[in-house]
Order: structure tokens, then sequence, then C-alpha cells
């Protein structure tokens, strides 16, 4: 996942949770009840020397976690360009403190690992001083027990397995270590276009204070409690289904709902359409009479089909938002604050209340083109890049209104720069 820290989206989203369109379906952080998987098969041999065993398991010898560690180094380092700086380059191996206590979870097909997955469990070792920084877990210690926690992260999947049912498989085999432990709380990370997915199956924020990484960039915090079905049924999660329902004995610590209420993102999923829109209408209300912004001209009913699965994200000074190279292709709105596009160290361009950015990776389908830090603190709006494409489809009135006011502000932006 850093992001999930899965690589792993659906097949429309993409990437751990670092990842975006790379991906397959979450499903480690879910909870769900162990099943069968059905698309891996039996284990082999080649020339009378065991080789890595076809089917999902948990690694336990050394030949399972360094065809892991290459695999890991096949993904990150050289398809992704990632964690450059703590690989072996000469072994092709990426290896982490954690791995030295984490259970390693891996799928296998043809003798040769296609999937992966990391847990870092408090009962299993103490959490590493980067868990605890990067999760941001000191307030949920200071009143669970470690044993209650794990962490998710390095899920990644084959390129050619993105999009199918090998991660959501893996993520029930692995459950059953969840179930088995009774663990009541899963961290993980993932980037601001994939929070929907997440939140959807279930995951919720928790941290005022978002995660910058320099090899996975910017990433939101988020928890899954795993034994709280009524949650996952009140919000319509597809894994209120599969779940294990434990009743009246459902492990919900006391303290989950107080320490999540100091998220700094607010969904359009779980919260009032009309509360939603009345945010964002209040914020960009006050533009100057010659700015125009993404959603000008749109009334409440229009707005709503485009602000589907968005998301409003607090952000601090210093945030890199935005990486250069990121493959990540949906749009921001500033609703307040001051961001800054970087290139190369440099400021190229300022954004303020109303402006919009990651529109080039939208519009023409490429990589992020430039970086954009948070100059201050402010929030963003985080649109869906799914809920775009299908308004373009099904509703070409909306969506010529919305691209018209991008158009727009890119032209003022030409004419302001020049």
């Amino acid at each position: 996942m850093e992001r999930w820290h899965c690589a792993s989206p659906p097949p429309s989203a993409g990437g751990t949770c670092e990842e975006p369109r790379f991906l397959p379906r979450p499903g480690i952080l879910t909870g769900a009840i162990p099943q069968e998987p059905t698309c891996i098969t039996v284990a082999g041999e080649r020339r009378g020397v065991s080789v890595i065993r076809n089917g999902f398991h948990l690694a336990e010898t050394e030949a399972e976690k360094q065809a892991i560690y290459r695999f890991r180094y096949d993904v990150y380092v050289e398809e992704m360009g990632r964690y450059g700086s703590a690989a072996d380059h000469e072994k092709r191996l990426l290896v982490q403190e954690e791995d030295a206590t984490a259970r390693i979870f891996y799928a296998a097909q043809d003798g040769r690992v296609v999937a992966t997955s990391r847990f870092s469990w408090g009962g299993d070792a103490p959490f590493t001083k980067r868990l605890i920084d990067h999760y941001q877990l000191e307030p949920f210690l200071a009143e669970l027990a470690p044993e209650t926690m794990a962490v998710g992260e390095r899920g990644m999947v084959e390129p050619k397995l993105r999009g199918t049912d090998v991660f959501r498989d893996l993520g029930r085999f692995s459950s059953r270590f969840i179930a088995d432990n009774r663990i009541q709380l899963i961290f993980g990370t993932c980037e601001p276009h994939l929070l929907s997915l997440y939140m959807g199956q279930g995951c919720r924020t928790y941290s005022k204070q978002n995660v910058n990484t320099a090899d996975a960039g910017y990433l939101i915090p988020i928890v899954s409690v795993v034994e709280d079905i009524e949650y996952l049924r009140r919000i319509g999660s597809p894994n209120a289904e599969t779940a294990v329902d434990y009743g009246d004995d459902a492990r919900i610590p006391d303290c989950v709902e107080r320490l999540i209420d100091t998220s700094g993102v607010m969904s359009q999923r779980l919260i009032a359409k009309a509360d939603y829109w009345a945010t964002i209408h209040d914020a960009l209300d006050e533009l100057a009479e010659n700015r125009v912004s993404a959603l000008d001209g749109l009334d409440e009913e229009e707005a709503a089909r485009v602000l589907g699965k968005s998301n409003i994200i607090e952000c601090r000074a210093g945030d890199r938002v935005l990486k250069k190279g990121g493959v990540a292709r949906n749009m921001f709105v500033v609703l307040d604050g001051t961001l800054e596009v970087r290139e190369e160290g440099a400021v190229i361009r300022v954004l303020s209340a109303g402006d919009v950015f990651g529109e080039m990776a939208f519009l023409l389908e490429r990589p992020r083109s430039a970086d954009v830090y948070a100059a201050t603190d402010g929030r963003i709006l985080s649109l869906s890049e799914s809920t775009l494409r299908k308004t373009i489809a099904s509703d070409p009135t909306v969506a010529a209104h919305l691209l018209l006011n991008i158009s727009k502000m890119l032209c003022m932006r030409i004419l302001t720069s020049g």
C-alpha cells in the first residue's frame, strides 16, 4: 500500500494505495471471512529443487522471503521508480527493517510471486519508530494494547494481474491471521485519488496531519475498525456481507470514535449532500467577480454529479500535494489557502481559492508534470477521475459546463503569465 500501502486499486482506480491505476481491489483492510481462493493453484518443483509454492501462503522460508524482496524490487524500484535509496541494487532486493518480524503473505503462480502484502502486528514485536511516526500511532498506543493493532503495507500485484481478483483473494487468505488474533485496528495510508475507494470499503481517516514521503508522495492515513460491522452496513460497504459478525462479542475500542474525529478529511460519501455542497459553495462564493471556478454556473443538483466520490482534504504548509511523475489523474480545486506549482524547485505558478490543478494529467492522461506544494495551511477538493469521466460520457451538458470553466481558467492563466 505507502499508499494502503497496498499497490492495489480496483480495475478503474489503479494502485500501493500508493499507485493509482496499477493495483487491484482492496481486501486486506476489511476483515472479510476467509474463503478458499479460486484463481491460483498447486505447488510444484523444478529439477528436484523445491521452489516457491503456488497458491496463497505466509512466507516462512528464506527462499520465499528472498523471492518476495525481488518482486518488490521489480515493482517498486524498477516499475515505479521508488525506494531506490533503500534497495540493494546489486542483488535486486528491497528489504526493510519491519521484514524481520512482520507477517509477509504472497500469491504465486507458475513458481513465481505475483502478489504480496505485509502486516506488522503489535503482538509479534514492538512497532518500529518509522511505523509509529508514519502512521501516527502514539494516541492509539496510549490507550490500546499493541496486540490489538497491525499496520498493512507493501501490497502489490504484478502488472498482468492488476484488475483481477488476486489481491482480493490474498486479502481473504491473510484475514485468517487477523481473525485468529482478534486484531481490532489495521492502519494504512492511501493517495488522495484512492481515498473514496477505501472509505467505501469501510476504512476511515483519523489524522489532521497527512503524510509526505520522498518516494510515495502525499498520503492520507486510514484505519479499518475490523469488527465494526454496523459501520460497514451503515455506509453500504460491500464488505458488510462477508465480514465476520461477532455480535455482542465484537471488539470495538471505546477510544476509536474520539480519535477518528480528529481527521482532516471530509468525504462526500459520509455526509449529507446539501451540507457538503454548502461547504464548497461557501469557500468559492467569495471569489472576486473576475475569477472563474471549476463549478461556476452549476446548481446544487448538477454539482452533486460532478462531486461524486470527492473529498475535502486539509493540508498543512509544506505538504507536497502532488509529485511530479505521479500516475494519478484526478483534478483538485483549491478551496482556501495558497499552493505553489514548482519545477525543479522553482515556483512557476501560485494557486489560490478557486484554482484548479492536476488538470493536465486528467485531460492528457499523462503523469503529473510538476510538483505542487502547500505554501500555507488550506483545504483542497479532490475530484474523482472516474466520476468526471462518467459524467463526460453520460451527462454531456454538465460536463461541457465544467470543461468550459476549466478552459476559461487555462486561458486566463496564459494571459496573466505572458
